[in-house]
């Protein structure tokens, strides 16, 4: 037992994982505001088909690595590739059509208030497809559908409940049957239940459109619920400092920050079972 507490979580090279493909890869990658790096040395790969989390504490940088991977900001150093590609260093055009694979889902839905639900996800369909109006409706009802909002397409966001307006925003980040679908924060401020149901609804989604799945969250019941890969980014040390499943770093990983971090809420030692914490303390 103390050779395994004691044993390090590797930090695996940017290379194809065993037995299925890569589809992200984070190389040598760097993000910094001026002169402020916020975190440095990124290098991490996210299979085909995984629910991958970005965790850390406050701070650390995990919404900059998501921005960072979707184009909103750019490194300081390194780049982003998505099915080898490099999306950093890809001219405009490229760009956008790479971004056309991916579905993002902002911490507070990011709906515009002034239009319907419909509306709302009817947008990137108008954007980007050739659809005529009658298919975009169809396509619309099937979205609202798949999240279980079919009947509320008529509504708009202030008229329903945070947790329908996450569903919202993912049904609308869904609009173009993304390949990768990002999530930030997407428990934050709903209550248990609600947040359940969501994590519930992504695992369904992942196995139903086969998408790969990029998520951020300091949410515990979530991180041990779904993921089934990550990365801990340290905000003392600016980097990552383990990756994998988030039962293999708590088994392993001797960092006191990650165990700080993913034993929250967790049982004192000699209290009760090892197993992996199921709730946070409020």
């Amino acid at each position: 037992m103390l050779e395994a507490a004691t044993r390090s979580v590797a930090i695996r090279e940017a290379d194809e994982p065993v037995g299925r493909p890569a589809h992200i890869v984070i190389r040598d990658l760097d993000m910094a505001f001026g002169d402020f790096v916020v975190m440095r040395g990124l290098s991490f790969t996210i299979s085909r088909g995984d629910v991958f989390v970005i965790m850390g504490g406050s701070g650390c940088g995990k919404s900059t690595l998501m921005r960072t991977m979707v184009g909103l900001l750019e490194p300081a150093r390194g780049e982003v590739l998505y099915d080898g590609a490099s999306f950093t260093a890809a001219p405009p055009e490229r760009r956008e059509e790479m971004l056309r694979k991916m579905g993002v889902l902002f911490q507070q839905g990011a709906l515009w208030s002034s239009l319907t639900l419909a509306e709302n996800i009817a947008l990137p369909l108008q954007q980007y497809t050739r659809l005529g109006p009658a298919a975009i409706a169809e396509v619309v009802d099937l979205k609202l559908s798949l999240v279980g909002l079919r009947g509320f397409g008529d509504y708009y966001p202030a008229a329903i409940s945070g947790g329908m307006r996450k569903r919202a925003g993912l049904a609308r980040a869904m609009a173009l049957d993304p390949e990768i679908l990002f999530f930030d924060e997407p428990s934050a401020g709903l209550d248990p239940i609600s947040s359940k149901l969501l994590d519930d609804l992504i695992l369904e989604l992942r196995t139903s459109l086969g998408a790969t799945i990029v998520l951020v969250t300091h949410e515990l019941p979530s991180i041990f619920a779904i993921a089934t890969n990550g990365v801990f980014l340290d905000t003392e040390s600016r980097t990552m400092v383990a990756t994998g499943s988030p039962q293999q770093m708590l088994a392993s990983c001797p960092n006191p920050n990650v165990q700080t971090f993913l034993r929250r809420g967790a049982p004192a030692r000699g209290a009760g079972a090892s197993s992996a914490p199921g709730s946070e303390e409020s």
